[in-house]
């Protein structure tokens, strides 16, 4: 099948890539960097430079690819992402969720892209109830002040994909990614950041903290 891997460069998109092109589908990979585009192409796909904000460079790659299937997976986490100040370090992602994820779908139906699967994330369900959560189980409403902004990316991400009729619209609540490439990797921002004290302890520090390993997130995608 042909596919259209957004953010084919991230920490997932870059462990993937080489799963789907194995797996004998036609991938374009985008990314924002010229210097990131030899990666992508050495992995075996086609490579795409393309500012996931820009509708206009949107819609052209997407045209050119005419995939079957689009698959969401844009982000930009600083590397010194510091947790006490949470919308800001997510700043770009937030809009990389809202606008990205707006052309990304309007360039999916100007193609006639038959699915789109996109990137959530399971740290945002309400403090109420069991531990282990489903998709049913309702997400925080209120309580929440440094990190309104993101949580509202987040869902705006997941009704935007889960409300189309003419695309089968799939989302993706991923735990916090360890492995390579990933905040949890040895030397990445989080150990740093519990080590300067950036790392915030919520509540009481009884929370759970979901996790799941950046290859199996890519072979669940």
């Amino acid at each position: 099948m042909k596919i259209f891997l957004a953010g084919a460069t991230g920490a997932i998109g870059r462990r993937l890539l080489p799963m789907l092109v194995n797996a004998g589908h036609e991938v374009t990979g985008t990314t924002q960097r010229a210097d990131k585009m030899a990666s992508i192409r050495s992995a075996g796909a086609t490579p795409a430079r393309v500012d996931a904000l820009n509708k206009e460079e949107v819609f052209a790659a997407v045209q050119k690819a005419q995939p079957e299937i689009i698959i969401h997976q844009l982000t930009a986490i600083p590397a010194n992402l510091n947790l006490r100040h949470f919308d800001e370090g997510f700043g770009l992602t937030n809009r990389l969720r809202i606008k990205g994820t707006d052309h990304l779908l309007a360039a999916a139906h100007a193609v006639g892209t038959r699915r789109f699967i996109a990137q959530s994330y399971a740290g945002w369900y309400a403090r109420t109830g069991g531990w282990i959560k489903t998709e049913t189980d309702p997400l925080i409403s209120d309580g929440i002040s440094d990190g309104r902004k993101a949580l509202n990316a987040t869902i705006h991400l997941e009704q935007a994909v889960l409300r189309e009729t003419a695309i089968q619209g799939f989302v993706l609540r991923y735990g916090s990614f360890y492995g390579p490439g990933t905040s949890l990797a040895p030397g990445a921002w989080f150990f740093e950041g519990i080590r300067q004290r950036k790392v915030p302890i919520v509540g009481d520090g009884t929370g759970y903290w979901s996790f799941i390993h950046i290859d199996d997130a890519a072979a669940a995608t």
